[in-house]
């Protein structure tokens, strides 16, 4: 596992062991920030149930202006402040050892992006949403990463699922990945580039642009 591009491009990431570990791979990981590539630069973005906390520093990497690093294990923690440490990222991230929930109900400066990547099949996800979107700035963007069978809301607050197929699911094998996107205050009107050959993405249904 490694940052793809940016200032920290190339460096290698610890993560996670154990069965039940699952971190994004690196293919679905550069479709997606394919896709956020216009959003990123300046923005403030939280990582929660972070893990090793890949999506996060890819952000920094890119560009954003701060990374809020969430988890309440104590292993997680620590390979996201190693993975802080090797990157040079440190300046503008900052870790929390706390439960999701926790962090969210309490008063937070808004966020312009959001990934969540809770433990499948717990629910967790579903609770989360709710509680993020109230703290995501309008026109914010918020990732969800989940099996595909796995029901998620088509709206929350004052976000909703775009209806566009660009929006609707960056999907790969047994993990799928819906983008959130605020349409209160502008219609969304960035496009990212589009990804040339689908195939090469075994199994998956892929955006064209935002």
């Amino acid at each position: 596992m490694r940052i793809i591009t940016g200032s920290a491009r190339g460096r290698r990431l610890l993560t996670l062991e154990g069965e039940h570990v699952r971190p994004t791979t690196e293919r679905v990981k550069e479709a997606l920030f394919s896709i956020l590539q216009f959003q990123i630069e300046g923005r403030r973005v939280l990582d929660l149930f972070a893990g090793s906390g890949q999506l996060g520093l890819e952000a920094l990497s890119r560009g954003a202006r701060e990374a809020v690093f969430v988890d309440a294990g104590k292993e997680p923690i620590s390979i996201i402040e190693k993975n802080i440490a090797s990157t040079g990222l440190g300046e503008r991230a900052k870790v929390l050892h706390m439960d999701y929930a926790a962090f969210l109900l309490r008063r937070n400066e808004p966020f312009d992006i959001a990934f969540l990547d809770p433990p499948y099949r717990t629910g967790l996800l579903q609770k989360a949403i709710p509680l993020t979107v109230a703290i995501l700035n309008k026109g914010g963007v918020l990732v969800c990463e989940h099996p595909i069978d796995e029901e998620i809301p088509e709206a929350a607050g004052d976000f909703e699922k775009s209806a566009t197929t660009a929006m609707e699911r960056l999907c790969c094998r047994s993990t799928g990945t819906k983008i959130y996107k605020g349409f209160v205050w502008i219609q969304d009107s960035t496009h990212g580039k589009s990804f040339g050959k689908e195939e090469t993405y075994e199994n998956c249904n892929l955006p064209r642009q935002l």
